[in-house]
């Protein structure tokens, strides 16, 4: 669609999910694709760092002449393209390149906040020391109590992503809308250095404190979701947090991390079952692979610069170790609130959906099912949000009602 390097084309197809709300323009994405044409990383990274700078200047004139609209959506694509720039760097040790381009994207988007038709209000949310990044959006500024989505993230998404995968959908349903970067992702991960935690339920603890407290949220009303790798956290951190939640959303519903794993390790079966009390050398063949010049670049970027990286791990032995430590099957029936778990048939970290959702302890569940057929069959319905949103929101407004 966009390039041929496959890695260039998922950063483009993956940026697709910020049309909705004006996030991008493909023909901004086209036009620098086409100026990097066969040039690498730097090249990519110039190109969409110049493209975000001037579209942030484009902003700046649209704001000293007055012109409200003009520069927010200016400073809504400049926030995309920095955090797109920055995307094929990710990974540790840490490029400047990457820590600059995060914090303008954090800026533009800042400022897009300040000139938005909805309330919204920057937050930060304390959790063991961690100043975790937020934002508190609402349909308008009256004050009204009213329901409240918190939503979660996954491996290498933001609060900036998050905004125009989901907190559009909600305002234009009467929604508040809670967006945050836990440990190991966005802010956390980039400028302080916080590796992802298995224990999320002390992470989304202090996020249900601040929500609850506020006046302009009904108490009663709050739901968490997760997407991604969220589709694991937000179900881990709901088997503790059950009795606060009106609702539960794991998109797609994910099992235990070490199930996505062992399975591909070169191990014999008893050798698996036991992972990992063995003999961890004998991965050693799939590090030197990720390391070799033959390498899928795809699952590279996957598993060494993010995976590595969002986990604090040296080496794919490691990361193995650690995806272990990522358990929901031990307390998945201890979450009693209304769940809806959703899978992508075409998505592999959908595979272990029904898992899930047979053990969720609620009554009052449902699995919605997406396909090729609608569009949406890929990872977190990326290219059919409107089906996802339509889908989840129509079975939340019936569980969740806003005259509650």
């Amino acid at each position: 669609m966009f390039s041929d390097n496959p890695l260039f084309e998922m950063f483009a197809q993956r940026s697709l999910i910020r049309v909705r709300g004006g996030g991008v323009e493909v023909g901004e994405i086209m036009t620098a694709i086409g100026t990097i044409a066969d040039g690498g990383t730097d090249a990519w990274v110039s190109t969409f760092t110049d493209l975000a700078a001037r579209v942030s200047t484009q902003g700046e004139t649209s704001a000293a002449a007055g012109h409200r609209v003009s520069a927010r959506d200016s400073y809504l694509r400049a926030s995309t393209y920095f955090d797109l720039a920055y995307w094929p760097i990710y990974g540790s040790p840490v490029d400047p390149r990457l820590t600059a381009a995060a914090a303008r994207a954090d800026e533009a988007f800042a400022k897009a906040m300040e000139l938005v038709d909805h309330y919204a209000q920057s937050m930060e949310i304390e959790v063991e020391g961690l100043a975790m990044p937020a934002w508190f959006l609402a349909p308008d500024s009256s004050g009204t109590a009213r329901r409240t989505i918190i939503h979660t993230n996954g491996y290498d998404s933001n609060v900036h992503e998050m905004y125009f995968a989901h907190a559009l959908a909600a305002l234009d349903r009467g929604w508040n809308v809670v967006l945050f970067d836990g440990p190991g992702q966005g802010r956390c991960l980039i400028r302080d250095g916080a590796s992802l935690r298995p224990d999320w339920e002390t992470v989304v603890g202090p996020v249900l404190d601040a929500t609850a407290a506020r006046e302009d949220v009904a108490e009663d009303s709050i739901v968490l979701a997760g997407w991604s790798l969220g589709g694991f956290l937000a179900p881990r951190a709901a088997a503790t947090h059950a009795d606060r939640l009106a609702a539960l959303v794991a998109d797609p519903g994910q099992w235990d991390q070490r199930d996505n794993v062992v399975g591909m390790l070169p191990l014999s079966d008893e050798e698996k079952a036991a992972f990992p009390d063995v003999d961890l050398t004998k991965l050693d063949p799939i590090q030197q692979w990720l390391d070799s010049p033959d390498v899928d670049p795809v699952m590279k970027w996957r598993i060494v610069q993010r995976g590595f990286w969002v986990n604090g791990v040296p080496d794919f032995a490691s990361y193995a170790v650690e995806m272990c430590r990522f358990v929901v099957s031990d307390r998945a029936s201890r979450i009693t609130c209304p769940t809806v778990v959703t899978r992508a048939l075409a998505d592999p970290l959908a595979k272990n959906a029904d898992k899930l959702f047979e053990a969720i302890g609620s009554s009052k569940k449902v699995l919605i099912e997406f396909t090729d057929d609608d569009g949406a069959g890929g990872h977190c319905e990326t290219l059919n949000r409107s089906l996802y949103h339509q889908r989840v929101y129509d079975w939340l407004d019936d569980v969740v009602p806003a005259s509650r």
